[in-house]
């Protein structure tokens, strides 16, 4: 196939995903209808996953006002929205639980989109763009976690930039060098310090943020576009409209949303509840914490990695990652049943994992 080919097929593809023929707001939204059958509650993940997304943003700007991302005054900025600024306990709060909230959404609304299989042309770029900003939501929380300045945080950033250089030793010829570059470029200098915060600020506030409203426009742009996916095989399917019926049990589920998290932001702060500690100001002279563990979201690569040869889990990890990017061309033939059985799997990996996976590193390490 030649370059004209090429870009034939490409701006094909292109037309097929985006008609500009249906590209009518007031019309896309009138006619707009959705599916109702036993999985239809999965429909309302992606609204709660934007709205966590909103809450992030609100209670970001507001942390801006006071952070400080200096090594110097990182930590005591933290401390004084904490202690001292009025209602500054809240937000910290809200942004917290509702980053944990945002990404347990996304993991969810993946994994039924998934079993629905709403991958299916000609919705495989609305599936792309949702995979990338699953991505995006875990580099949120990755480099987020440093931004307090504290001596688990700091000291579990290591570690994880530190595996990021170990992958180099397992790949061939000049791709070697590619992680250790890649962690230098983030890291910035020779160890986590003051380039550290600085980049990891301006990717958590600035890179990350815009990435994300960008797929995000794609993704949501796309919904309307083709509509929802039936997410079954039957031939009868009932349908709501849209608006106002969808948008109007779309918005309680906000409602919802928003006063459990408020409640739980208000009777548990965040730290407490996950036994961290703000008291400790990172000091590079100081030994490192016992224990030291990731945020929930990354135990399903966290206790593997203490059971299972370093190799394995990247080999696993990479593969899992393409699976999910390649999804509408792999499992293109692929029955709805055999989707949801490959979902519950996943979901259940997910779920025993992150809570049980201490127990069950505890119980293996016992025998062995």
């Amino acid at each position: 196939m030649n370059a004209v080919s090429k870009l034939s097929a490409l701006a094909g593809f292109v037309a097929d995903r985006f008609p500009v023929e249906k590209m009518n707001v007031a019309s896309m939204i009138g006619k707009k209808v959705v599916p109702l059958h036993r999985m239809s509650w999965a429909y309302y993940l992606g609204g709660l996953t934007l709205f966590f997304f909103l809450i992030q943003i609100g209670t970001g700007l507001m942390l801006l006002f006071y952070y400080e991302p200096t090594v110097s005054d990182a930590h005591a900025s933290v401390e004084y929205i904490t202690n001292h600024v009025s209602g500054g306990a809240l937000i910290r709060n809200l942004h917290a639980w509702s980053s944990s909230a945002m990404i347990l959404c996304v993991l969810a609304h993946l994994i039924t989109t998934f079993a629905m299989k709403a991958f299916e042309k000609p919705r495989e770029v609305i599936w792309l763009s949702g995979v990338l900003m699953l991505f995006l939501t875990f580099g949120f929380g990755f480099t987020g976690y440093l931004l307090p300045w504290n001596q688990i945080a700091v000291n579990a950033t290591k570690i994880g930039l530190q595996s990021i250089e170990e992958v180099g030793a397992y790949l061939p010829g000049s791709l070697a060098t590619l992680p250790a570059t890649i962690k230098e470029t983030i890291q910035g200098e020779a160890t986590v310090g003051q380039a550290t915060l600085s980049r990891f600020y301006a990717i958590h506030v600035v890179v990350l943020p815009l990435l994300t409203l960008g797929l995000l426009g794609m993704h949501v742009f796309g919904i309307q576009l083709h509509g929802m996916s039936r997410g079954t095989e039957a031939v009868k399917v009932r349908f709501e409209k849209f608006f106002p019926d969808f948008v109007i049990k779309d918005l309680t589920a906000w409602g919802v949303a928003f006063l459990v998290i408020f409640v739980v932001a208000i009777c548990l702060p965040f730290e407490s509840f996950f036994s961290y500690t703000l008291a400790e100001p990172y000091n590079p002279l100081g030994s490192t914490p016992e224990g030291i563990k990731p945020e929930w979201y990354f135990f399903f690569v966290y206790y593997p990695l203490e059971l299972l040869p370093f190799w394995v889990i990247i080999l696993a990890s990479n593969a899992a990652a393409l699976v999910l990017l390649a999804a509408p061309w792999i499992f293109r033939g692929t029955s709805r049943k055999t989707l949801r059985a490959l979902a519950v799997a996943g979901a259940a990996y997910l779920i025993i994992v992150t809570i049980f996976g201490q127990q069950i590193y505890d119980a293996i390490k016992g025998v062995q």
